[in-house]
């Protein structure tokens, strides 16, 4: 696993063994960054961050500052090498938790973010309803997008936002969400 282009192209990352985190493999990371265009400046949200290696990717390509939110003690130590590995300490706020959690928080805390990347555990995807629902268009500034990866084949949650496309990529679906406000 790598960095796919800009400024850290080409870097390695690590991921903790085992197979409680799923990284998003180079190829479905560049089709989506393909489909989001310019991120220059975004601050980002990276929920569910595994490795980190989206919000890691979007910095490379230009992103202001990425928040990463991760839960498994493995993934945050991964997390850490690669923020330190790529240089980008300064950038990164990495924030212990679980995600659902951090939702309802962030809410409350009225932080606003240009780009949420959403690589849920799969398994848990249709779970995710009902909190997805209720407070990631509160947290997504407008004009902002939600990428959301989930399995192919199956329909995502459905959410307050605008369908812009969705596309899949072998085992994966990528669907962008725009905030209602740019629609």
């Amino acid at each position: 696993m790598r960095i796919v282009a800009g400024e850290r192209r080409g870097m390695t990352l690590v991921a903790p063994r085992g197979r409680d985190v799923r990284p998003t493999s180079d190829r479905v990371r560049q089709a989506l960054f393909s489909m989001l265009g310019d991120v220059s400046g975004a601050t980002v949200l990276d929920a569910f961050a595994g490795t980190g290696a989206l919000g890691l990717e979007a910095l490379s390509r230009g992103a202001g500052h990425v928040v990463m939110w991760e839960r498994s003690p493995p993934a945050l130590r991964a997390i850490e090498r690669n923020v330190e590995r790529l240089g980008y300490g300064d950038r990164v706020e990495l924030v212990p938790g679980d995600a659902v959690r951090r939702l309802a928080a962030e809410h409350r805390r009225e932080r606003l973010f240009d780009l949420i990347l959403l690589d849920p555990p799969y398994t848990i995807l249709a779970a995710l309803q009902r909190p997805f629902a209720q407070h990631l268009a509160a947290i997504l500034a407008p004009g902002g997008t939600v990428a959301l990866e989930g399995p192919a084949g199956q329909p995502g949650p459905e959410l307050p936002l605008a369908v812009d496309r969705s596309r899949e990529y072998g085992r994966t679906r990528l669907t962008l969400f725009t905030h209602p406000a740019a629609v």
